[in-house]
């Protein structure tokens, strides 16, 4: 079991302290990241919380998800590691001689 949780369905009001404040309930929260929109800056939705060990991220899972958080039952779990992203070159029309 991995510390870092993936938190879903967040309502759009949700801000980085918000979320850091509500999984302190269960432990020692290392980071807490809202994942925003590039263009708009606008919540996509869902973020990550890096807990300080195991357990605490163990005890957050079993507490909070599906659980009511600012008017919506979020979804709470361990977070997989990101996939590799392709490299598709640097556009300008590469590879043409």
């Amino acid at each position: 079991m991995g510390n870092k949780l993936y938190v879903g369905n967040l309502a759009f009001s949700v801000t980085e302290e918000s979320l850091n404040t509500k999984f302190t309930e269960c432990g020692s929260v290392t980071s807490a990241k809202v994942i925003t929109d590039r263009d708009s800056g606008r919540s996509k939705g869902f973020g990550f919380v890096e807990m300080s060990n195991d357990d605490e991220a163990q005890d957050a899972i079993s507490k909070f998800d599906g659980q009511d958080f600012e008017g919506r039952n979020i979804k709470v779990n361990e977070a997989k590691p990101q996939a590799p992203r392709e490299n598709r070159g640097g556009g300008y029309g590469g590879g043409r001689y």
